[in-house]
């Protein structure tokens, strides 16, 4: 089998223009992802195009939890509730690695917008709706236990509070190991592929799309029965290439979070908390960080790199001096951070947190299928509604039952464990040791890849790229031969999260990293440049809290 590397980056595109798909979905986010996975396991032919990197759109910039929906109760969406309550579970299932429990802690406070009752009876919904096991149902706390739990919250308005769980993750990967999974089982995706228009057939039938590779420039032609439309916040603007709708679907609204150093703000764990606007803030300790989010605004601006406005970083900034009143943050003290585009269904006259974030499937004559809105928790009921359109025309078509959606009970490409996470990570950081690395670094390389940590440990058996630490060097080595990565900015932003929870060591090796991977792609000097500007740029947009 072809490693899944961009130094194949030709023999893939050969495979897209020289054969037939029975679909090819455009967007490569966690939507797009669990489509083509879906696609795969009931015997269709799949293929994937992303005109950015994998996740690079809505996909790496949540708050990197899979939400039980706790919030979704504010808005009566019950039936959400259960739906991603269930959904939550099976992720843990097929991806443990990347679902880690988390306890959250729900502090109550004088004129909140929640108060105890309304917690108490909130709480118990979330549990019954959402299926939550009885280890990780809520735990109601006095005043005083809340405080104990963190006395740096403030003790003349803490009344009472709440611990309940979420399950952590990290969102690229989530998306890389659905991917990996689908091109396991012959699925074909190829990132950095710009869909620029459809191709239809004498009946103004889609059947297939021309597009644009954005590394080399090559234009290629690629032809299936069936296109689907997954591109998140380009939904829209893919559309038109179809032509069939000119009405917008949807409207951006944009979340922002900011990560500061944990001795900055040293929680004891993660903290659910209100602001005075009404809405409700995550602050969550991560790898020697603490990261706080997320706003919700209507965003009109540009699409491919929503900013990062001086008035989001006060918003967050104050919410949390509010909260947390003895923390005193400034600006200064944020490290990096990230902003997302939700794309949800268009809902005139309602306020950002008030949309729904359920999704929608719309079908157009040409034959073209869009999705729009939904959560990175329900990708796979949202694959599984495109694939049973899709089984319903294939039945009339030719008569043929291509059958039941089966990725519940498919564990993705890291996540293939026999035995239980603290067992194989326990026989992981032994070897770790032996090769040079710390348990603590051994321990981050298997959350970040799971069950293929033994093929990331394996890199440490050759030489250490020059100029970078082994702990980097096998990652890097790793994620060149398995995880397509095009530029430096994959690697540390979507791959690692390094420049969010580990950014000097991004300041330290970016230019060694740069340079190897230049050496590895034989690119020529303004590529090697723009890709070590490209990094400059996003450490700069934080230097000093600009």
């Amino acid at each position: 089998m072809i490693s899944f590397s961009n130094k194949n980056r030709n023999l893939f595109r050969d495979r897209l223009v020289n054969e037939k798909f029975d679909l090819l979905i455009i967007g490569g986010g966690v939507t797009g992802a669990g489509i083509l996975l879906d696609a795969q396991t009931r015997g269709l032919k799949a293929a994937l195009i992303e005109m950015q990197d994998f996740a690079q759109g809505t996909s790496s910039r949540s708050t990197k939890l899979i939400h039980g929906g706790l919030r979704y109760l504010k808005q009566f969406e019950f039936a959400l509730v259960a739906e991603v309550g269930k959904e939550r579970a099976i992720v843990h299932k097929n991806a443990p690695h990347l679902t880690i429990a988390e306890k959250m802690l729900l502090p109550l406070t004088e004129k909140g917008s929640i108060g105890k009752l309304g917690a108490r009876f909130g709480l118990w919904l979330y549990d019954f709706l959402a299926g939550v096991k009885k280890g990780e149902r809520r735990i109601m706390l006095s005043a005083e236990e809340v405080l104990k739990r963190e006395p740096l919250l403030d003790k003349t308005k803490t009344i009472g509070g709440a611990l309940y769980y979420e399950y952590r993750t990290d969102d690229a990967r989530l998306t890389f190991e659905i991917i990996k999974e689908a091109v396991l089982r012959d699925g074909l995706a190829l990132n950095y592929l710009k869909a620029e228009e459809m191709l239809f057939n004498g009946e103004r039938k889609i059947v297939g799309v021309k597009a644009k590779d954005l590394i080399t420039g090559d234009i290629c032609f690629i032809n299936a029965d069936y296109v689907i439309n997954a591109t998140g916040p380009w939904v829209d603007e893919t559309d038109a290439l179809d032509q069939s709708s000119k009405k917008s679907k949807i409207i951006h609204t944009k979340g922002v979070h900011i990560v500061i150093d944990h001795k900055k703000l040293p929680l004891g764990q993660s903290v659910y908390f209100d602001v005075p606007d009404g809405r409700m803030v995550f602050a969550i300790p991560r790898e020697g960080k603490t990261y706080i989010g997320t706003t919700d605004t209507f965003y009109t601006g540009d699409i491919v790199d929503p900013e990062i406005s001086l008035e989001d970083r006060e918003y967050l900034i104050n919410a949390t001096n509010q909260i947390f009143p003895n923390s005193d943050l400034k600006l200064s003290d944020i490290e990096s951070g990230w902003a997302g585009l939700r794309p949800l269904v268009r809902e005139e006259g309602k306020s950002p947190s008030a949309i729904s974030r359920k999704d929608e499937v719309f079908e157009y004559e040409s034959g073209l299928i869009t999705i729009a809105g939904g959560k990175l928790t329900g990708y796979r009921k949202m694959a599984e509604k495109v694939i049973d359109i899709i089984r319903k025309r294939i039945k009339v078509k030719i008569g043929q039952d291509i059958g039941y959606c089966q990725t519940a009970a498919i564990q993705l490409a890291g996540g293939k464990f026999s035995e239980s996470l603290e067992k194989v990570l326990a026989n992981y950081v032994k070897d770790g040791e032996r090769v040079g690395l710390s348990a603590k670094e051994t321990e981050k390389v298997f959350y970040r890849f799971g069950s293929n940590t033994e093929k990331v440990l394996k890199y440490a058996q050759e030489e250490a790229l020059e100029g970078i630490s082994l702990y980097w060097s096998i990652q890097l080595q790793y994620c060149l031969e398995e995880e397509m990565i095009a530029g430096a900015e994959d690697f540390f932003v979507r791959r690692t999260g390094a420049l969010y929870f580990d950014i000097d060591e991004v300041r330290k090796y970016k230019e060694a990293v740069v340079n190897h991977m230049s050496n590895y792609f034989q690119w020529p000097e303004n590529v090697r440049s723009s890709n070590l500007k490209s990094i400059d740029n996003l450490l700069f947009n934080f230097q000093g809290g600009k």
